[in-house]
């Protein structure tokens, strides 16, 4: 496999909240979520889960190449479920969650898992682009998210137009009419986009957290058949170094209005012979 990765946080003294990992004919990304500076419930943090997570469904998806992915993830959510319900409040509305990208190679396919708001972006060999994103967390939090917008970032009100929207948001999530995310309920797994297309026809397979998807669904700056000229030149820290930049020059959200000012970025670039 010719894999490149890169995965910074939001600032140098932050955790990083974001993982990614690959093993021969498969990759995973995760994207850690809870609601920031507030209480999780979980002694380990969001970190640990996605992390924890993330290792245990490597391992699943290339130990266990008859099973589908979805089964996969949720055997992988219950084992770290075990491993932490006794020490930690898994009732909690706010405990740690994780969305989710899984791509595996079998029987001359790409099978691909894709659970929240982070991005698998195929490219075929006809030069088209396709981005499969759980969109169901955006429709969600554009009927929530006004006051949040209509705030400088970092403001006082934009700090209690966040929390609230991020109190609403948690209510909403793995229940219908909401959106789905992995976290302590297995059956999460069921409502992940899945799907197969031809190995034969990609050239590159991309796994992306929405820290590093701005440039395009955020700010607009960029297209897709854009981020991988970036990704064929410069590489994963390349396209991420333009994320920061971007972000630099927009430090109070008035040109693009967010939650964060930055964000954890990662970039799992795998391209195929």
């Amino acid at each position: 496999m010719n894999v490149v990765l890169d995965s910074q946080p939001a600032t140098p003294e932050q955790e990083n909240e974001d993982f990614a990992a690959a093993a021969p004919g498969a990759a995973v990304l995760l994207d850690g979520a809870g609601v920031a500076g507030a209480e999780t419930g979980c002694v380990h943090g969001i970190a640990w889960f996605s992390t924890t997570l993330g290792g245990l469904l490597l391992s699943t998806i290339t130990a266990q190449p008859a099973r589908s992915l979805a089964d996969c993830l949720a055997d992988s959510i219950r084992t770290v479920r075990s491993l932490h319900e006794d020490t930690c409040d898994l009732a909690y509305r706010a405990s740690p969650t994780s969305t989710v990208v899984a791509v595996r190679a079998r029987a001359g396919a790409l099978e691909y898992l894709v659970l929240g708001d982070s991005t698998l972006l195929l490219a075929d060999q006809d030069g088209k682009t396709s981005a499969i994103t759980d969109q169901r967390l955006d429709e969600v939090g554009k009927r929530l998210r006004g006051p949040v917008d209509e705030a400088l970032t970092g403001s006082p009100e934009h700090v209690a137009a966040l929390a609230a929207y991020r109190d609403a948001l948690t209510g909403l999530r793995n229940r219908p009419g909401g959106f789905w995310i992995a976290g302590p309920d297995p059956q999460a797994a069921e409502h992940a986009l899945t799907g197969s297309v031809p190995l034969e026809s990609l050239v590159s397979v991309t796994l992306l957290s929405d820290g590093a998807t701005r440039l395009v669904d955020s700010f607009e700056l960029t297209s897709w058949q854009e981020t991988l000229a970036v990704l064929g030149s410069s590489g994963p820290h390349g396209l991420i170094s333009r994320v920061r930049e971007a972000e630099a020059g927009d430090l109070d959200g008035r040109r693009w209005p967010r939650g964060k000012t930055h964000d954890d970025a990662t970039v799992l670039h795998w391209v195929l012979p």
